[in-house]
């Protein structure tokens, strides 16, 4: 549908700076007013579970068939204030919530696989769940960073055959072409960010080796610098990949923007210290009949910091509002 250069977004003064914007509301924001999600597990075809989070709506009870599936970032889980944020925006509009938790990200998973950038059977399978065991008939996906690259990857690679309760989505943060995104990691504030990730990542692989003995060569840890040795290592030989660059091209949702058949926001910010300028599909959304592209100055990474609001809300989660209702009915 064309690239939206005049964002409506104004970073709060003094918070203009994208580190301030990327870190602050990580460490310090806290989400008040939801209610308790109620918690099930789903079983996958291969053996394994996917925890999910389900947020009633309280004022509409069962008789909305609205809800907004919601997929965190790298190392995220479900109860990150994002994830939070999003669902109360929903919440106050009068939709339930599912915010769903990658494989290993709330609790060991079964199999020794974990999660990746482009692993979009999981997030069919939470859609599927949504409309033939809750029974939502309208559905918008919503994702945050590398939940952002798996919602467009999907949207993408269904086209046509995307189910039908699916209306809308809505994707933030998103690093589009992930060779570019993880080689810039390595150098922004001396590869601080990808340290912090590449620490949660080598626990992860440290506590299933012990549970699962064999599974892993933990030797080859004390060679990971970056995202590269790490996928390299790790990530592509245990989802089938030939290599990091084969798991990186493969996963990149930047390759299937062009076959999107649903209204979809694509939200990254031109601050954005995680994306590169393959990041931002200009060429893509200018003559595409379905992507909006929106290109706030300021943002950061996943944060679009507001303040002063009553409900407590940032700018991302009423936009996201916006765009869903805009484009679903009923």
């Amino acid at each position: 549908m064309g690239i939206i250069e005049n964002s409506s977004y104004r970073a709060p003064a003094g918070f203009s700076n994208p580190h301030l914007q990327t870190i602050l509301p990580s460490l310090f924001r806290k989400v008040k007013g939801l209610p308790l999600p109620e918690k099930r597990c789903i079983e996958l075809p291969d053996g394994d579970f996917l925890a999910l989070d389900i947020y009633q709506n309280q004022n509409s009870g069962n008789s909305s068939k609205k809800a907004v599936i919601i997929s965190h970032g790298l190392e995220g889980n479900s109860s990150r204030a994002y994830v939070l944020g999003m669902a109360k925006a929903f919440l106050r509009s009068g939709w339930h919530a599912i915010a769903w938790n990658f494989r290993g990200c709330a609790g060991m998973n079964r199999l020794p696989r974990f999660y990746h950038s482009g692993d979009t059977a999981d997030l069919a399978c939470v859609a599927k769940y949504a409309t033939q065991e809750l029974g939502y008939t309208s559905l918008c996906l919503t994702g945050f960073s590398m939940g952002g690259n798996i919602t467009l990857k999907y949207a993408g690679e269904q086209g046509d055959a995307l189910p039908a309760e699916i209306r809308a989505l809505c994707a933030f943060s998103v690093p589009c072409h992930l060779e570019s995104s993880a080689m810039r990691l390595s150098e922004v504030f001396g590869g601080l960010y990808v340290k912090r990730f590449l620490r949660m990542l080598k626990a992860k692989i440290t506590e299933k080796e012990a549970a699962m003995p064999g599974t892993f060569d933990l030797s080859k840890l004390r060679e990971i610098r970056n995202f590269k040795s790490f996928d390299d290592a790790f990530t592509a030989p245990l989802h089938g990949f030939i290599s990091a660059e084969d798991y990186w091209h493969k996963s990149s949702s930047l390759h299937v923007l062009g076959q999107i058949k649903r209204p979809a926001l694509l939200v990254n910010a031109l601050d954005d210290p995680f994306l590169t300028p393959k990041c931002y599909p200009r060429t893509q959304a200018a003559s595409h009949s379905y992507l909006h592209l929106e290109l706030p100055c300021r943002g950061g990474h996943a944060g679009f910091l507001s303040f002063g609001r009553p409900d407590g809300l940032y700018w991302s989660e009423t936009r996201a509002v916006n765009f869903a209702q805009d484009h679903i009915s009923g």
